[in-house]
């Protein structure tokens, strides 16, 4: 599966989520009740494309409160980036040097970035359903706008799969197999979160907990998000 690709062009998508969310919500009527995104899914290429994908993800609501977090990303790499520079906050507010380097996203051969890819993607669409939004025809609004940005079966299978699992933090903390995958994928999710939700934040205190998550680290990953947001 090429989830590295998939997920690199989602995000890198926040700035034509920016750009177009304005102009969806004015065509909501006409694009069936999509939501504000639904201008996204007519005519839409490249970047925008993937903004269609992950404005429908979010949802119309959290698309205009999350698509600022969502456009600090530059990709895969900017993910890695902002997780390096959690643990080393964390580990200088310790007082500890590390052991090692932390092998964050940035730092890893091709390989182990297609590893956790994987697990940051399934991690970011659990988040997106955390408010419950995602009900059987958005999913298959949600799969069809995957199928246009990349057409691999074998991963519209996985997300097909993911899509329609219920919502279990500790089925998606199992993915982590590092503790760097584990920091990544609580980025991500702290991303696609609106953290006013009481039932999306629930949803966040429980993936932490359950990705065993220092409380300093967890503290500094979101403040990376904060920060970068700005």
């Amino acid at each position: 599966m090429n989830t590295r690709g998939l997920l690199d062009q989602l995000l890198k998508s926040g700035q034509d989520l920016l750009q177009n969310k304005a102009g969806g919500s004015q065509q909501k009527a006409a694009s069936g009740g999509t939501g504000a995104l639904g201008g996204l899914l007519s005519g839409a290429s490249g970047g925008a494309l993937a903004a269609g994908a992950m404005g429908l993800l979010l949802g119309s609501k959290k698309a205009r409160k999350v698509g600022g977090k969502v456009a600090v990303y530059g990709g895969l790499a900017a993910l890695g980036v902002l997780a390096y520079k959690a643990y080393g906050n964390w580990q200088a507010q310790q007082g500890t040097a590390p052991e090692t380097e932390p092998q964050t996203l940035d730092r890893l051969p091709a390989a182990q970035v297609e590893q956790h890819s994987q697990a940051i993607l399934k991690a970011l669409v659990a988040a997106a359903k955390a408010d419950g939004h995602v009900d059987e025809r958005e999913r298959a609004l949600i799969e069809g706008e995957f199928i246009k940005l990349d057409n691999d079966q074998e991963l519209q299978h996985w997300l097909h799969a993911e899509l329609n699992k219920p919502l279990d933090p500790s089925d998606v903390a199992r993915a982590a197999r590092t503790p760097e995958t584990a920091a990544e994928m609580y980025i991500a999710s702290v991303m696609m979160v609106d953290e006013e939700n009481f039932m999306e934040k629930s949803y966040l205190d429980e993936l932490a907990r359950q990705l065993k998550l220092e409380p300093g680290l967890k503290a500094e990953l979101e403040k990376q998000v904060r920060q970068a947001s700005l």
